[in-house]
């Protein structure tokens, strides 16, 4: 779900009275930083403003008036702590830089120099150093215990976004939650095929990014985190292996219950640390086990970990063939169509492992640490 909206006129704001939201939104940041400041409010505050208030107004202006665009600008350089007009150059030039629009990187450098420092980058300049040595002259323990180490952690989340936004190409962000909370700026390739489209107009736009991240961008860093991975550190640590049994065992706990005639077990990729199949042999112990796993090698790993009295199966599990088993359990790592499994479950009962924030059918939290939990759905 995307913030999409139809920019309208109005007399005060020149794009879209959607606009206000984050004008009143900066107040309201200006307020709490003011009533409450904090480490964390300030870094995440800077992180934020910086990627969507002070982003969008780069871009889109936010008033019909010149006065009152110069007057905030001013504003954000002091709820930010940075001169807008460096901000603003250094992104233009971001994106002319993006489009092979430069000449050489040297040159240009030299001529971006010149046009920066106007004689407005040198009021809001100014405006930053009055800021700072008023705070470390009036409370220089706050200034330097918290203001700095929050606005230097703002600056380095900013720098995480950037980077993980342009790593390897320009990457988008479909995610509801994310586009909701950043106002639209998870469509990140479709901004750069066009900078000057209002962020309200940005999910209409055809989708041209044949690369998307299911994660947000400061978060992008777990798309090199495979589960298969996770899985293998499992199994360097009996420490980590006792606390997902224990975890998995407890969920488990709270679903069978309310399961009856449960004599034969299928567990879905149930290769390399087999947690499912030593849990489900204490809970089950009079129902058979067959572990499936389309990797040989994962199979014969599980089989040390396991007593005996479990089947073991090499092949693909094809959720579209029905299974001969009272209960299946699909794996957080399935390979195949998850929502089709939720629709038209494979057996009588079936429990899938998936997101922490992903709830369906019935269901019990494994770990908030693991981020997962047990979905259970019956035919």
């Amino acid at each position: 779900m995307a913030v999409t909206l139809v920019v309208g006129s109005h007399r005060l704001l020149r794009y879209s009275g959607w606009d206000a939201v984050l004008v009143a939104l900066s107040l309201a940041y200006a307020v709490l930083l003011i009533a409450a400041p904090s480490t964390v409010l300030i870094a995440l505050g800077l992180w934020w403003t910086a990627n969507t208030v002070a982003h969008n107004f780069i871009h889109t202006p936010f008033f019909r008036s010149r006065t009152l665009n110069r007057a905030y600008s001013v504003f954000l350089t002091v709820l930010m702590g940075v001169p807008q007009r460096l901000w603003r150059a250094r992104h233009l030039r971001h994106h002319r830089e993006q489009h092979h629009e430069r000449r050489s990187r040297g040159r240009q450098s030299v001529a971006d120099r010149q046009r920066i420092w106007t004689r407005g980058l040198v009021m809001e300049t100014g405006v930053v150093l009055v800021l700072w040595l008023g705070l470390a002259t009036s409370d220089p323990a706050f200034f330097a215990g918290v203001y700095l180490p929050g606005y230097v952690a703002g600056l380095a989340l900013c720098s995480l976004q950037g980077h993980f936004e342009h790593a390897r190409g320009t990457i988008s962000h479909y995610g509801w939650l994310y586009n909701w909370c950043f106002f639209n700026d998870g469509y990140h390739a479709e901004h750069h095929l066009r900078p000057g489209e209002h962020w309200t107009r940005l999910p209409a736009e055809p989708r041209v990014c044949s690369r998307s991240s299911r994660w947000p961008p400061v978060l992008r860093w777990l798309d090199g985190v495979s589960l298969e991975s996770l899985e293998r550190l499992v199994l360097r640590s009996p420490r980590l292996q006792r606390f997902v049994v224990a975890a998995h065992e407890r969920a488990f706990a709270r679903l069978l219950p309310g399961l009856s005639g449960v004599h034969r077990v299928t567990i879905v990729g149930g290769g390399l640390f087999p947690r499912t199949a030593l849990v489900l042999q204490r809970l089950l112990p009079e129902a058979t086990l067959t572990v499936v796993d389309a990797t040989r090698e994962h199979l014969e790993i599980a089989a040390r970990f396991l007593d005996g009295g479990i089947e073991f199966e090499h092949r693909l599990f094809d959720p579209a063939v029905g299974e001969p088993a009272d209960l299946v359990v699909i794996p957080l790592a399935f390979i195949g169509d998850r929502d089709r499994v939720y629709r038209h479950p494979p057996a009588r009962a079936t429990v899938v492992h998936d997101w922490i924030w992903k709830p369906r059918g019935g269901g019990a939290r494994i770990s908030w640490l693991l981020l997962k939990r047990l979905n259970l759905v019956t035919r």
